[in-house]
């Protein structure tokens, strides 16, 4: 029941290699939602005074990485929030304003579009909820792993139907309950890996802690990005099962066969790993050669 501001701010730190552009934090107490957001890295982006204007024990945060929209624009910050048909704040139109150029933000209007639409205006339950989640798959393309507050309800997190994006949840003794993109980040603050969520599955947690789960998506199948495994995530992270680290081993392993029908490796002076995330598989290429 304590403060959620603190743990969700060493969770972005612990998660900030997924994202530089920008960070924020959504939380909220007696149905209000409070927020903060700003263009920069964790540790410069939130001060004390910006924490204390953060109250309440449940709550969202983010880093930025822009895959659309302006990447220089203070807006595209997330969290976002809508207002109507009662607040959602998350991390095709349906003639809804949006305020950015943000694939994210047209995901949370379809998102309220269908939770207004299953709850039929009234204050939405559980299932009322996965409902909307197994509209909003039908509608969506593409990958997604969302994180959402349902103000005075609680908080959803759902993952596209090919869990192309990662996903993972934990619970600690004292009943917390967290969702992040990686496993660090639970580990990082003392909330125990419990699962990943599975492709096209959605979580309710309502504000009392208790944990709701349903399948959201027909002919769901696991099919991770490649890329996280590249680059997106921590070495020390494991998704979907598979420990990137080693993962990324495999990759050198496999890189060195090909490289040794190509280039005899006595013409190979030197294995310089360019971006910073191929060290391990740079390491294992130059073992292997």
């Amino acid at each position: 029941r304590s403060a959620v501001n603190q743990l969700i701010y060493d969770a972005l730190l612990l998660l900030q290699h997924r994202g530089q552009d920008a960070a924020g934090i959504a939380t909220q107490m007696d149905r209000k939602f409070f927020m903060y957001k700003a263009k920069g890295m964790v540790r410069d982006v939130f001060r004390t005074r910006n924490m204390r204007a953060l109250p309440g024990n449940c709550g969202l945060g983010q880093v930025r990485y822009p895959t659309a929209g302006n990447a220089y624009s203070e807006e595209a910050a997330q969290p976002f929030s809508v207002h109507a048909p009662f607040g959602i704040a998350p991390a095709h139109n349906d003639h809804r304003h949006t305020n950015t150029e943000s694939d994210s933000e047209v995901l949370l209007n379809v998102l309220a579009h269908e939770l207004q639409r299953s709850s039929g205006g009234r204050t939405p339950e559980a299932q009322d909820v996965f409902n909307a989640v197994r509209a909003a798959h039908r509608r969506l393309k593409g990958s997604y792993a969302v994180i959402a507050m349902i103000a005075g309800r609680g908080m959803l997190a759902f993952r596209d139907p090919h869990g192309i994006r990662p996903l993972c949840m934990g619970k600690s003794e004292d009943g917390t309950v967290m969702v992040a993109s990686e496993s660090v980040a639970l580990e990082g603050v003392g909330v125990p890996f419990d699962r990943n969520v599975a492709p096209g599955e959605a979580v309710f947690v309502d504000l009392d802690g208790n944990v709701h789960t349903q399948q959201c998506a027909e002919n769901s199948v696991l099919n991770p990005c490649l890329f996280e495994y590249v680059y997106l995530a921590r070495p020390d992270s494991e998704l979907d099962g598979v420990s990137v680290y080693r993962a990324r081993l495999k990759m050198g392993e496999a890189l060195a066969k090909r490289v040794i029908s190509m280039v005899p490796p006595s013409e190979i002076d030197a294995v310089i790993p360019i971006p910073e995330s191929s060290r391990p598989s740079a390491m294992q290429l130059a073992h292997v050669l």
